[in-house]
């Protein structure tokens, strides 16, 4: 999202434009009804992931950083970490190894206030995008993406609470999307991950701090994960120039609570049929409320725009 290219920027991070897709809104599906916005600033960016981690390694070792693949970490130390048996001497250690972090375990800090898990399951397919716009796509069985990733190139994504659920059956669900993909070969294999939604108690423990989906996360159904972790990054790289990881974890959290309430949002029309084809009508008849939802969304709004629009869309479903 614009957000997450503006944190990604702030890090010395700029993804050439070889590399990813621009788009400039996104297109709510549901049914026979329809709703679009574009950003109220910049565009967003479609990319390989794999294009992404090669983009942001790069950037890293001009920074300085010396990677050390391959080398499993094993444990925590009082003075570091343990690798292939060794010492590995550390001031800080950060853990960002993902949903299931060990570092998490051994910090002991694996204590958390909310978890919901839903899984999700992507391919790529070689086609042109149709538009340009990420579509999200509404069904029984849960959320279709299409986001482009390059001119010849659309990555669809599916999350689901049914974790047996894939994507050649799913897409029976959504004969617009299986229409526009038909013949399409695809670009690579399926794959599937979970999308966990997780506050933990505290995201740091003496000298050890989490980041990313290490710290917890947010459904992605709001596609806010990799922008979160970038500005999760610089308010660690601030803590810990000062020598002190209060203030990383004060921010932390204030840093989880847009996404966290926009993805709360959305997911509560997962289930509710009639809810949601009213939402969507209201979008349709009033454009303008859609768009507010999108900013506020992106960061360009306040929260106290939020439960302005919030309270407009509220009196549009007693009218549609």
């Amino acid at each position: 999202m614009p957000d997450g290219v503006a944190a990604l920027e702030k890090l010395g991070v700029t993804v050439p434009a070889i590399e990813a897709y621009p788009f400039r809104g996104v297109r709510f599906v549901s049914g026979g009804l329809s709703a679009e916005a574009v950003f109220p600033y910049g565009f967003a960016l479609g990319i390989r992931r794999t294009n992404l981690h090669r983009v942001m390694v790069e950037r890293a070792e001009k920074a300085g950083v010396r990677f050390r693949w391959h080398a499993v970490v094993t444990g925590l130390d009082p003075d570091g970490v343990v690798v292939r048996g060794e010492l590995l001497r550390a001031q800080w250690i950060i853990g960002a190894d993902g949903s299931s972090s060990r570092m998490r375990r051994w910090a002991g800090l694996d204590s958390h206030r909310r978890r919901n898990e839903r899984s999700a399951f992507r391919r790529h397919y070689n086609v042109a995008p149709w538009g340009n716009f990420m579509e999200l796509h509404w069904g029984r069985c849960g959320q279709l993406y299409v986001t482009p990733v390059g001119p010849e190139q659309v990555c669809i994504a599916l999350i689901t609470r049914d974790p047996s659920l894939r994507l050649d059956e799913a897409l029976t669900e959504f004969p617009e999307v299986a229409w526009k993909l038909r013949g399409a070969p695809h670009g690579s294999i399926e794959r599937g991950a979970v999308s966990l939604t997780r506050k933990l108690a505290r995201v740091t423990n003496g000298r050890v701090a989490l980041i990313g989906d290490a710290s917890g996360g947010v459904d992605a159904i709001s596609g806010e994960g990799l922008c979160l972790a970038f500005k999760q990054a610089e308010l660690l790289a601030e803590a810990v120039a000062a020598g002190d990881l209060r203030g990383y974890q004060r921010g932390h959290r204030t840093l989880a609570r847009r996404p966290a309430l926009m993805a709360d949002l959305m997911l509560l029309l997962e289930h509710r049929h009639e809810l949601r084809e009213r939402v969507m009508r209201a979008f349709q008849i009033e454009p303008r409320l859609f768009a507010r939802m999108l900013a506020t969304h992106v960061g360009a709004a306040s929260m106290l725009d939020l439960a302005g629009n919030g309270l407009a869309l509220s009196w549009k479903l007693l009218t549609v």
